[in-house]
């Protein structure tokens, strides 16, 4: 394509610019003119190789410019431009975190229970928030933090163990599996979370009360439902009452976030449940939902091309893993982990030109899928590579 600049170009669109090939073309033709048509610059010449250099001095500086442009918007950001944009939304990116757990303590009434520590059933500690009151009921939920940093997992159950016995503290335990703590935030993760945040100052309270808990540290995962008919509806949700479904975050973090952004006399419903002050100080109970782990399986048939090896069998693996992982609280719009969708992500692998795909299964707690698999609302869908089986031909 013949053009007249090679300089990057900024309209309607956003910004463009020459490749290289058109640039070096662009200036051939610019020689040609002074020197005369018939000057011989192909790559074995001496000017020709000059003018390559050239040209690739001037994409590279292009390549610069646009990456520059593309940094002062979040959708395009990347790495520490990306972290300093979306501080206008009032977010930050996310640091490693520890793994979290809401964890029941039952006890005498009005015990106060001091930088208590909680152990599982490997005798990984877990620490309670620095002063828990034990309320009139006899009971509350705290969410405790991990204090071994990384992905720890504590299945519902297994924390059971009082690390610092304290007098009127009786028992402890997880209802819930622990949310298990993760890398640096990426950025697509980022980038999600800056468009949810804009909800923050929405016109819908539902919008608002998603964006004030999808921006907390530790909340990776959410979906929300409102039933504001007369009647409960299909997922059990009483009438008039919202339920949101929350993977991480503290529980009072949560539960503060739902209570300064819902309307009065709107009900919460969900398995967990958090008493906080609102504002006149005076308690209120919010409720809302752990995910439940709906563990999904897949088997892969695979008839080997040239070029197939061990690599790509776990490739395939971890992108099938990464898609499951991927899928939203209760499966989204689906309502399910897609057989469809996890075919793309297994020939997104190489682009397919080392295996042949001729058969997927995907299961999950209730058996096979048809061929999808169904969550339900509060489901949370989790693979791990080791749990997708492949069958090479």
């Amino acid at each position: 394509m013949a053009i007249t600049t090679t300089a990057p170009t900024i309209d309607a669109n956003g910004i463009t610019a020459p490749t290289y090939a058109d640039v070096l073309e662009y200036l051939k033709d610019q020689y040609r003119a002074i020197y005369g048509p018939d000057v011989y610059l192909e790559g074995d010449s001496q000017d020709g190789q000059l003018l390559a250099v050239f040209a690739s001095s001037i994409n590279d500086a292009n390549s610069v410019a646009i990456a520059i442009y593309n940094s002062f918007s979040p959708a395009t950001a990347q790495g520490t431009a990306l972290s300093s944009n979306v501080k206008i939304n009032g977010i930050a990116r996310h640091a490693s975190s520890y793994s979290t757990v809401d964890l029941l303590l039952v006890g005498q009434a009005g015990t106060t229970i001091t930088n208590g520590i909680a152990k599982d059933a490997n005798g990984v500690k877990w620490a309670l928030p620095a002063s828990v009151v034990i309320p009139p009921a006899g009971q509350i939920t705290v969410t405790a933090t991990c204090q071994t940093i990384g992905a720890v997992s504590a299945p519902a159950g297994s924390i059971i163990q009082i690390g610092t016995p304290t007098l009127g503290w009786q028992t402890v335990t997880n209802p819930t599996d622990a949310a298990e703590g993760a890398p640096v935030e990426t950025d697509p993760a980022l980038r999600q979370r800056q468009t949810i945040s804009t909800a923050l100052p929405s016109l819908t309270v539902l919008d608002g009360i998603i964006g004030a808990v999808a921006s907390l540290p530790g909340v990776t995962r959410w979906a929300a439902y409102e039933n504001d008919t007369d009647a409960t509806d299909a997922n059990g949700i009483p009438e008039h009452s919202i339920s949101l479904v929350v993977e991480g975050g503290d529980s009072t973090a949560i539960a503060t976030a739902i209570a300064n952004k819902k309307t009065p006399g709107a009900g919460t419903y969900g398995t967990t449940s958090v008493v906080v002050l609102d504002v006149y100080g005076r308690p209120i109970t919010i409720r809302f939902y752990r995910p439940s782990n709906a563990a999904i399986t897949a088997t892969a048939n695979i008839k080997a091309l040239a070029g197939y090896s061990t690599q790509t069998a776990d490739a395939i693996k971890q992108v099938i893993a990464n898609y499951v992982n991927g899928v939203a609280i209760g499966g989204g719009l689906s309502g399910s982990v897609e057989w469809a969708d996890a075919i793309t992500a297994a020939n997104s692998v190489g682009g397919g030109t080392t295996f042949k795909l001729t058969g997927l299964t995907l299961s999950g707690p209730g058996g096979p899928g048809a061929p999808d698999v169904a969550l339900a609302y509060n489901q949370a869908a989790s693979c791990t590579p080791a749990s997708i089986t492949l069958n090479v031909t």
